[in-house]
């Protein structure tokens, strides 16, 4: 395999798709070495089998606004493989989703769920609506829409969608219970549920958390055994940078950034569990904008800005993809930053991602680092097989020892002569390797 070829090939097939290209390149760099170790990869075409999904599904969805207005959106559903489980992926409510983001989204997801030792597959979808904006009686209208037509593709044991970004507990409870009216059983079809029907304890914690896991086992290899005296940056302010913020300050470290598409406040001072108390109540009810921290709290509101020129020892990128561009890198490497985590997918540029490991400073790629809800779902799933449910305790403990597997993959994978550990290719060739023996193992499909 030759990394140039494949690319320009799928270019060449699936023209205007950035993000997609972006992570595929990203991945096969990371593996081609150890690809070419197996001719027989290469003599099934596995490259190629792996970059493109199983299916791509869209479609139409239909619903009716707070004035009688009949408004039409799309739908998509990426199934992209199902090699070792059933696909699993969240789905996304936002108005920059296209198949490209959603291709993106369900490549990524392949690895890491490979990488949580948990039996499942990959995918992603979503929906170019936006719940921003709308009221209750809209989003459970859309929602409905919307798993009307999914419902005929997913199923407890072929796909089990989450949320994602505009997804959360609120739509997925509607379309959960859209999907238990529709196919009449009660299934764990859905992760991110409700406590009381099925959903698992640790869930809405579990990215932001598991990411805090996977950071401090990066920081254990360098002597370092808790968060005080360290300066940390976030950005976004949903659920994966709030509960991130959360564990950070527990574990004795200084929050001063949180962001959101608006811009992003610096709180010198820091970031308390009483101010984060506020944050969650600003965004989770009602609904607010992140500036409304800044007049409360006296501390400084960059419009527009993002986080990365305020100097920290730490940057937990926790938004979006592409968040942090080469230059955003440079600043916070010159700034004296040591380690960089992502909450969120892809939000490090690979130029930003060439400049953290050309530094050699610790930097953990989204598909390891984040996993820990894809995590949490899993273990949603095998509660509602089991019919049971496990303690908050259970649920944490359960998550941090995968936290530390997924760790410890990325070092086999990943470490060099020098002691420098390379998490993106440890992370990717870790990943691959489990799917792709498990699909030479299963025959040409």
């Amino acid at each position: 395999m030759k990394t140039a070829n494949v690319l320009a090939n799928l270019k060449r097939r699936f023209p205007n798709e950035p993000e997609y290209h972006q992570a595929v390149e990203e991945v096969l760099l990371s593996i081609e070495d150890v690809y070419n170790q197996h001719p027989e990869f290469d003599k099934v075409n596995l490259i190629e089998r792996l970059c493109i999904p199983d299916r791509i599904i869209s479609f139409r969805v239909t619903w009716m606004d707070d004035k009688g207005n009949y408004q039409v959106n799309m739908g998509y559903r990426i199934q992209h493989n199902m090699a070792i489980g059933p696909y699993k992926g969240g789905l996304r409510f936002h108005s920059s989703v296209y198949p490209g983001i959603l291709k993106f989204l369900a490549f990524e997801q392949t690895f890491k769920n490979a990488l949580t030792t948990l039996p499942m597959g990959g995918a992603k979808g979503g929906s170019d609506f936006s719940p921003k904006g709308k009221s209750d009686a809209e989003v459970m209208r859309f929602c409905q829409s919307f798993m009307q037509e999914l419902s005929k593709y997913i199923g407890p044991d072929l796909d089990v969608p989450a949320g994602d970004i505009g997804v959360g507990g609120r739509e997925v409870a509607y379309m959960f219970g859209k999907y238990k009216q529709m196919k009449n059983e009660f299934t764990g079809t859905m992760t991110g549920k409700g406590i009381e029907f099925g959903g698992s304890l640790v869930r809405p914690e579990a990215t932001g958390y598991g990411n805090i896991y996977f950071l401090m086992n990066m920081l254990k290899r360098k002597g370092i055994t808790d968060l005080k005296g360290q300066v940390v940056t976030i950005s976004g302010s949903g659920n994966v940078a709030t509960y991130t913020a959360e564990k950070v300050i527990e574990l004795g470290g200084k929050v001063i950034t949180l962001s959101d598409s608006n811009g992003y406040i610096y709180d010198e001072k820091g970031i308390t569990l009483e101010k984060l108390a506020y944050i969650f109540d600003l965004k989770n009810v009602q609904r607010g904008r992140i500036k409304e921290y800044a007049d409360k709290y006296n501390c400084k509101y960059v419009e527009g800005g993002r986080p990365w020129a305020e100097k920290c020892t730490i940057a937990l990128p926790s938004a979006t993809q592409n968040e942090l561009n080469g230059d955003d890198a440079k600043t916070l490497v010159a700034n004296g930053c040591i380690a960089v985590s992502e909450g969120a997918n892809m939000p490090s540029t690979m130029e930003a991602v060439d400049v953290f490991i050309t530094a050699k400073i610790m930097y953990a790629p989204g598909k390891a680092a984040n996993a820990g809800g894809v995590s949490v779902s899993g273990l949603e799933m095998s509660q509602n097989s089991l019919r049971l449910s496990w303690t908050k305790d259970e649920v944490d403990e359960r998550l941090k020892g995968i936290m530390f597997a997924i760790h410890e993959s990325c070092v086999k994978y990943g470490a060099e002569a020098d002691g420098f550990v390379n998490y993106v290719k440890g992370a990717n060739v870790a990943g691959f390797m489990k799917v792709a023996k498990a699909m030479m193992a299963q025959g040409v499909l």
